[in-house]
This record gives structure tokens, C-alpha cells and sequence, in this order.
């Protein structure tokens, strides 16, 4: 490995030297040239990668991966200080202080606490820091929009059903689900796109709705699924192969076949 102690001499002042030295008129033109809004799509990748990583259980990944993401973070600082608006050091003070503050039971004079119990007063926490931070006063105005829709979606009826705006119980929810259903039926009749989108929408939020209700994961669930679909749609390709076929050979009849016999 090629020295590198010239740059700091821990790994965080090696990292954000590293850094500076890219974005400077003698770093990487490629460095230079980016901005916040270009660098965000590689941030959200890199925090994908992490948790695939983790889903593998791969450690070695998920060092590398982590690495990544933490360069996006100085990468994000450095940009932030030629503006001077913060720079790496501010985000660690701010992190730090708001972890300490969100822990009295740890740093402070506060009772000992259960998980459940902790995670109770954290939430109380972050909506009192919510409602301070609010433009407009909302409870759903800080969930932030770049989210996946799927975990907006839940994170968004999580908010509003700590305020009491939520079904009774699941049968609502259900019944729910089954309007949205026959209305997505309806709509596909018009043959009117926007209408059709519009509520193929409301049709996976009232299922994202049941999920949260039955204390699923929607997003882990779904990715269950695609990980089941993958793997026997690979079994009707393979059994294409075994005799000789191209996929696009097979009936849709022989496909099912296939199908079922990957499931059973």
C-alpha cells in the first residue's frame, strides 16, 4: 500500500485531506465538477450497497461498502466548506450533541430504561424537535420526499397514526384495500392513464397500510418476493435450457408448469 501518512496522521484527517486535495485546481477534474445535486443519486446508491452487504452477510463487503458511504458523507462536508456553510468536523459536533441529548438515561440524570421504553421517549424527542424545525407546523412535513415511495408511504401513516388518524382495527384496512382494488378495476376500463396510475397509487398504499398493521417490513417484504420470483423464474430458464429451448420457445402453459414445480 502506498504511504499515505503525508495526508494526516489519523484516518479521519487522511480522509478529509484526501478529499480536499480531489476538489482542489490540482485534484481529479471529474471531483471538481460535482455538486450536491449531482453526488446525492451515488449517496443513496452507496447506502443501498451497505444494506446489501448486510443481506449477504458478507463483512468484507460490507467494510468496503461502509467505506463508501462514509466518503460520501466527507464528500458532501468538503463541498459544504468551500461554501462555508460546515464542514466535517460541525457534522460529527452535531451529531454527537443530538445522540447525548436523545440519551439522558445514558449521559444525563434519567431513569433506567427498557428498549421499548427508550424507543417511546425517543420518538417524543424527535417530534418535539420536529415541531421546532417544522416550516408549517405538519407532523408529515420533514419525511423527506427522496424516500422510496414504498417506505414514505409507511413512514408517512406511521405520523399520522400517532395522532390517532389510522383504521380501528384491520378489517377497515382491509375493506380498504378491496375498494382500492375494484377502483383500480374501474379505472383500467376508462383506459385513462392518469387516471390509472392515480389509483394503482392508492391501491399500494392501502396495502403498504396493512403491512404496517401486521408489523411488516413493506420494503423487506417486497424484496422477499423478488428474491422468490428471481429464483423460479431462473428454474423455468433452466429447465428451457434442459431441453434445448430458447424461453421464448415455451408456451405460457409450460411456463406455469414450470412454475409450479419450482414452488412445490
Amino acid at each position: 500500500m502506498k504511504d499515505i501518512s503525508f495526508l494526516g496522521e489519523t484516518p479521519l484527517e487522511r480522509l478529509t485531506a484526501l478529499m480536499e486535495k480531489l476538489r482542489s485546481d490540482t485534484g481529479c477534474p471529474w471531483d471538481k465538477e460535482q455538486t450536491f445535486e449531482t453526488i446525492a443519486p451515488y449517496t443513496i446508491e452507496e447506502a443501498y450497497e451497505v444494506r446489501e452487504a448486510i443481506t449477504q452477510n458478507d463483512m468484507a463487503a460490507l467494510k468496503e461498502e461502509l467505506g463508501d458511504l462514509l466518503f460520501q458523507v466527507v464528500f458532501h462536508s468538503q463541498m459544504a466548506s468551500e461554501n462555508d456553510a460546515f464542514n466535517l468536523t460541525d457534522v460529527c459536533d452535531a451529531l454527537t450533541e443530538k445522540m447525548v441529548r436523545r440519551h439522558p438515561h445514558v449521559f444525563g440524570d434519567g431513569d433506567d430504561r427498557s428498549a421499548k421504553e427508550q424507543t417511546k421517549a425517543w420518538e417524543t424527542m424527535k417530534a418535539e424537535e420536529r415541531k421546532e424545525k417544522s416550516k408549517d407546523g405538519s407532523i408529515l412535513s420533514d419525511v423527506a420526499i427522496a424516500l422510496p415511495a414504498l417506505m414514505r408511504a409507511e413512514k408517512l401513516q406511521k405520523r399520522a397514526a400517532r395522532v390517532g388518524f389510522d383504521w380501528p382495527d384491520l378489517t377497515g384496512v382491509i375493506d380498504k384495500i378491496k375498494e382500492e382494488a375494484d377502483e383500480l378495476k374501474d379505472a383500467s376500463m376508462t383506459l385513462d392513464a392518469d387516471e390509472i396510475e392515480a389509483e394503482t397509487g392508492d391501491l399500494l398504499f392501502a396495502v403498504t397500510n396493512l403491512a404496517r398493521r401486521l408489523n411488516v417490513d413493506p420494503e423487506k417484504a417486497l424484496r422477499r418476493t423478488n428474491d422468490k420470483f428471481v429464483k423460479r423464474f431462473n428454474y423455468i430458464e433452466l429447465k428451457a435450457k434442459e431441453s434445448d429451448l430458447d424461453i421464448n420457445d415455451l408456451s405460457l402453459d409450460e411456463m406455469e408448469a414450470y412454475w409450479q414445480e419450482a414452488k412445490s
